[in-house]
């Protein structure tokens, strides 16, 4: 079951391999997610060392669970990966030009995760034809249908 979705990041990016992360929350972050009140559009996921982070995600804070502490709503959060994957991902961020973007966050046996994209950006000429592409499967699906 999706929380949120970052739509944003198939328009700017051909996703080639997603990995599915935890991810490291307070317990006023969980409750806020569960409110729906998370947002991933501006996010960005960077390696540093051998761990991989969450930048930019924005949580908005409960006003009735937040009263006792004053909450960030943009920190930077810790995903958990195997060592193995976080190999992995070093490897191609760094030498293959690969770029690692949050796609969306969802529930997995009651725990929220985040799945990762390993993606490569798109140029503008891609965009214009992901577009057409795009319209012209809609435009299909609606000639299909009146007939």
């Amino acid at each position: 079951m999706g929380i949120v979705d970052n739509k944003k990041a198939f328009h700017e990016y051909f996703v080639e391999d997603r990995y599915e992360a935890g991810l490291v929350l307070q317990g006023w972050e969980a409750k806020a997610i569960r409110a729906g009140r998370a947002n991933i559009k501006e996010a960005y996921v960077l390696v540093r060392g051998a761990e991989v982070f969450l930048f930019g995600a924005h949580i908005s804070p409960l006003i009735s669970t937040s009263t006792h502490m004053i909450p960030d709503p943009v920190r930077t959060r810790k995903l958990l990966l195997h060592a193995e994957e976080i190999k992995k991902l070093i490897g191609k961020v760094e030498r293959a030009g690969y770029t690692l973007v949050p796609i969306n966050l969802h529930y997995k046996g009651g725990r929220i995760k985040l799945e990762v994209g390993l993606a490569k950006g798109k140029k503008l000429h891609d965009k214009r034809q992901t577009e057409k592409d795009k319209d012209w499967k809609r435009e299909q699906q609606r000639l299909m249908k009146t007939r």
